[in-house]
């Protein structure tokens, strides 16, 4: 083990394409305003189920996988951040939700070096202590949020950062397409027999945004799911606040966003740590 020098590895390609494609995904959301939460998630995963399920059989790829104990646990973690997730967002600040749900790139090397016996070098916590500080300063935090809505948006985060373990433990039994399918398989039945009682009848328009949600969200899924193959949690999954520079880009060229000076401050520090955790990451 030993200090690797500055460089671009095929993880590190994987998870900017991912994290790229998840910017993408929020833009669809944001615009999606009288579609409720649990509607969009159900439509990401039809579309994630069905373009999966296609690939897969054009691969010639057996759908249902070697290790379904694992796969169906990554599932069904996945399935409860999102919905979480979604929940905190409905429920409390966007700011506060936002930077809640980026601990999960914190709780995901802590629950690698636990599970996965990938431990972090100590410099790198340090690292990761100037990104969360860039987040802060980008999204801020609003203490007018309750002590359960503080608990579900954290539970959150530790549910992601556990599904991505998953899907890094799963990197030596089933090929990165089956992975993501599970993903859907679980979410489906789970959130729609929720989404019959409160279905809204999306308009044209707004059909075509959700199918493309579900098209961004898969090639997101499984970019991330090959750079959690390719590398350790360790290594990866600090390039996850990448996001939050991709939204905030995106904002301000979309939706005509203004971008405070402390903004560029944290851009400084995310990019800083991001490139410092990446030039001193474990070699495992």
């Amino acid at each position: 083990m030993h200090v690797n020098s500055l460089r671009i590895t095929p993880g590190v390609k994987y998870i900017l394409l991912a994290t790229l494609f998840f910017a993408l995904m929020n833009v669809g959301v944001k615009y999606l305003t009288r579609i409720p939460a649990h509607e969009i998630v159900l439509f990401r995963a039809l579309v994630t189920l069905v373009v999966g399920y296609f690939v897969l059989r054009v691969r010639r790829i057996y759908p249902w996988g070697r290790n379904r104990r694992l796969l169906i646990m990554r599932g069904i973690a996945g399935t409860a951040a999102l919905i979480m997730y979604f929940w905190t967002v409905k429920h409390m600040p966007l700011a506060s939700a936002v930077t809640i749900q980026y601990l999960s790139p914190i709780f995901t090397v802590f629950i690698s070096g636990l599970m996965l016996k990938e431990p972090a070098r100590a410099i790198q916590w340090l690292f990761y202590a100037i990104v969360f500080g860039g987040v802060l300063m980008i999204k801020g935090f609003d203490t007018r949020i309750s002590m359960s809505e503080l608990m579900i948006g954290i539970m959150a985060a530790v549910f992601s950062a556990l599904a991505y373990n998953f899907v890094r433990k799963l990197k030596d039994y089933e090929d990165p397409l089956v992975v993501v399918f599970y993903f859907p398989l679980v979410t489906v039945p789970v959130v729609g027999l929720y989404t019959i009682f409160y279905w809204v009848t999306p308009q044209f328009l707004e059909l075509l945004i959700l199918i493309g949600v579900g098209l961004t969200t898969t090639m997101a899924q499984i970019y991330l799911t090959k750079a959690y193959h390719a590398d350790s949690a360790v290594n990866i999954s600090i390039f996850n606040y990448l996001g939050i520079i991709y939204a905030i880009i995106f904002g301000f060229i979309i939706f005509g966003e203004s971008i405070p000076l402390l903004v560029y401050v944290g851009f400084i520090l995310i990019v800083f740590g991001i490139i410092m955790s990446n030039r001193f990451r474990r070699i495992l």
